[in-house]
C-alpha cells in the first residue's frame, strides 16, 4: 500500500513559508504522493494554483486532488489547467473529482445548484477526456485545446463516490475510488472497497479498480483536543450536533503504535494508497508519520 500525504490546506494561519516546508518534507519523506482538496468559503489556496506550484517544487511525489470539485468548473478550462500541472510534473498528476458537499461554494463562484449533480459530474469527464485527446468539443475555436497532458489520455481520474449511485456512474467512467474513511475504520474502508468492486463487474468492467482511501490523524497526547478543533471548524456547514459528535469521534487520534496498526489492517483490505489528511499545520507532523511509516 502506498501512503500519500496531505497539505494541511484546511488549517487557518497557512503561509508561504510553512506550505514550502510541508511540500519539502513530502518529497523528501518515504511518501508516495501528495495531496490537497478544494473548497472555496474557506481559507485554504485555491487548488489549481497551488497544483502548479506543487507541480514545481517537486520532482518525485504524485499530486493528487481530493478531490476537486469538477461540476462547479467549466470542463474545457478545467481539462487545460489539469493538462498544464501535468505537463509541470512531467506526468505526476492524479485527478480525484466528486460533486462537492458544501452548496455555498458553488453560490459563491455564480454555479447554479441544479449543476452540484452526478450526471454533471459524469458529463465533465466525459469533455475532458475529449479535450485531452485532441477533440475541438466547441464549435468555432481554430484548434484544439492545448497543451496536452503527458500521460497518454490524460491523468488517472479517481471518484469521490460514497454511495450506490454514485458508485455505478463512477464504474462508467472512472479509474478507481477516492474514498475516504470518516471514523478511521478499516470495515468501513472494506466496505466501500467491496461497493466498488461490485459496480465495476456491473458495469462490466474486466480490469480492477484502483482503490484509495483517506483518514483525518492526529497523534500524542493532545490528540483528542487537536483532532476536536480541526474537525469542528472544518465541518462548519454541519448542523451544530452532528458537527459535535463528528469532532469528538472522527478521524484517528491515538499511539504510535495505535497508528501502526491502523495502517496495517488498513493495507489488509485491499487499499492501493492511503491519504493522510493532518489536522495540525506544524510541519513536524510530516516528520512524525515519517518516522512511525
Amino acid at each position: 500500500m502506498k501512503i500519500g500525504m496531505t497539505l494541511p490546506v484546511t488549517e487557518p494561519g497557512w503561509t508561504r513559508e510553512i506550505l514550502l516546508e510541508w511540500v519539502k518534507r513530502i518529497e523528501a519523506g518515504p511518501y508516495d504522493s501528495l495531496a490537497l482538496g478544494e473548497r472555496i468559503c474557506f481559507p485554504n489556496p485555491e487548488l489549481m494554483t497551488t497544483l502548479g506550484a506543487c507541480a514545481v517544487l517537486t520532482e518525485r511525489v504524485d499530486l493528487v486532488t481530493t478531490v476537486l470539485v469538477l461540476s462547479a468548473h467549466d470542463p474545457v478550462l478545467a481539462a487545460k489547467q489539469l493538462a498544464t500541472v501535468d505537463v509541470m510534473s512531467g506526468g505526476r498528476l492524479t485527478v480525484g473529482v466528486g460533486t462537492g458537499g458544501r452548496e455555498e461554494d458553488y453560490r459563491a463562484i455564480g454555479v447554479p445548484l441544479d449543476r452540484k449533480r452526478i450526471a454533471v459530474l459524469e458529463e465533465h469527464v466525459g469533455i475532458m477526456r475529449r479535450v485531452w485527446q485532441g477533440e475541438q468539443v466547441v464549435e468555432g475555436t481554430l484548434r484544439p485545446v492545448e497543451p496536452f497532458p503527458v500521460q497518454p489520455g490524460g491523468p488517472r481520474i479517481l471518484s469521490g463516490a460514497m454511495g450506490p449511485k454514485a458508485m455505478a456512474s463512477a464504474a462508467r467512467w472512472a479509474d478507481g475510488l477516492s474514498g475516504m474513511t470518516t471514523m478511521a475504520d478499516p470495515r468501513e474502508v472494506e466496505a466501500a472497497f467491496a461497493l466498488a468492486r461490485k459496480a465495476w463487474q456491473e458495469a462490466g468492467r474486466t480490469e480492477e479498480p484502483e482503490l484509495n482511501t483517506a483518514l483525518w490523524f492526529a497523534l500524542g497526547e493532545r490528540a483528542d483536543e487537536q483532532a476536536a478543533t480541526h474537525l469542528t471548524r472544518y465541518f462548519n456547514w454541519v448542523e451544530p450536533a452532528a458537527r459535535e459528535a463528528m469532532a469528538a469521534s472522527a478521524g484517528f487520534r491515538g499511539s504510535a503504535q495505535q497508528f501502526r496498526d491502523l495502517l496495517s489492517a488498513i493495507a489488509d483490505t485491499g487499499a492501493n494508497e492511503l491519504l493522510l489528511i493532518p489536522t495540525s499545520i506544524d510541519p513536524d507532523e510530516v516528520s512524525r508519520v515519517a518516522d512511525l511509516i
